[in-house]
């Protein structure tokens, strides 16, 4: 008798596993369809010209054409320094996990004929 209360009880004990496991499947598949949250930042960047001789506008162009899969550019404005030069000030908006501020400036100031530094104004995560 105590054998078939024993067959009896581990018989419940791997039905309640099976249910337990597809439970789970369940879940998993369920969380699955969620789409991940994307983290993101807005950056300010300062764009420093070499004088007050260089193209502005050349130089705005320029930042623009950098491109990267989750960069998004923002507004612009020319911004006094001092001396007749400005910088330009720069938004934009990125994924985290594919664009970093050092690939950023990297990109930036590649144009070397234009750009003499480019500094991170101000850098919220969204």
């Amino acid at each position: 008798n105590d054998f078939l209360a024993e067959r009896s009880y581990m018989e419940e004990s791997e039905a309640a596993a099976r249910i337990k496991e597809q439970r789970l499947a369940e879940y998993a598949a369920k969380k699955s369809k969620k789409p991940a949250l994307i983290a993101k930042s807005s950056i300010l960047l300062d764009v420093k010209p070499w004088d007050d001789e260089t193209d502005m506008v050349k130089l705005e162009e320029c930042v623009r054409s950098v491109s990267m899969d989750g960069l998004l550019w923002g507004q612009a404005k020319l911004v006094p320094v001092g001396y007749g030069i400005k910088k330009l000030q720069i938004g934009c908006v990125v994924e985290d996990d594919k664009v970093g501020t050092d690939l950023l400036e990297e990109a930036i100031t590649a144009f070397e004929d234009f750009v003499q530094s480019v500094d991170v104004a101000a850098f919220n995560k969204i």
